[in-house]
């Protein structure tokens, strides 16, 4: 009879550890949504031939959204990416054929691990991007999602761009 008590008290016991555990401290974790840290994204502008797909240059250009000079940087942001904790979306500048800068512009932000995981792992991204000028750069050890999401983004960035 004793045993039997015991084992139901451990049986009892284990059951109510296993089922209270908590896989996340944010109830919002996974689901998708994601915090844009730089200015709002716009849509791609319809321009003159060979500049589909871009945004609209910043500086010295025509009214019909072409480049009238070589030097000015344009700006190609890929495409939004989903990836397990939340989109991620990168912004290139290019000029003179040259990667200029690299942002991530949304990137998961869901909670605080998120946060601090990417407070590291995109200043690393956007650095290598720039100096590799490709998406062949490396993984952050630790921000695997993001980093995949950051090179897929970053792709479609650069076939926008043409860069090869």
């Amino acid at each position: 009879m004793r045993r039997i008590t015991m084992w139901l008290l451990v049986t009892a016991t284990v059951f109510v550890l296993l089922f209270s555990y908590h896989t996340s401290t944010d109830s919002g974790a996974g689901t998708g949504t994601a915090t844009s840290v730089a200015a709002p994204i716009t849509a791609p502008t319809t321009a003159a031939p060979g500049t589909a797909g871009t945004d609209t240059p910043s500086s010295d250009s025509s009214p019909n959204g072409t480049d009238t000079t070589t030097s000015a940087a344009q700006t190609y942001t890929g495409s939004s990416v989903d990836t397990r904790w939340g989109p991620v979306q990168v912004r290139i500048a290019v000029a003179d054929g040259q990667i200029t800068s690299a942002t991530a512009v949304v990137y998961p932000q869901n909670n605080h691990r998120d946060v601090e995981i990417n407070a590291e792992a995109v200043p690393v991204l956007e650095q290598e991007t720039v100096t590799a000028q490709s998406a062949d750069i490396d993984m952050v050890s630790g921000a695997t999602v993001t980093s995949d999401g950051y090179i897929q983004s970053l792709q479609s960035a650069i076939d926008q761009a043409r860069l090869g």
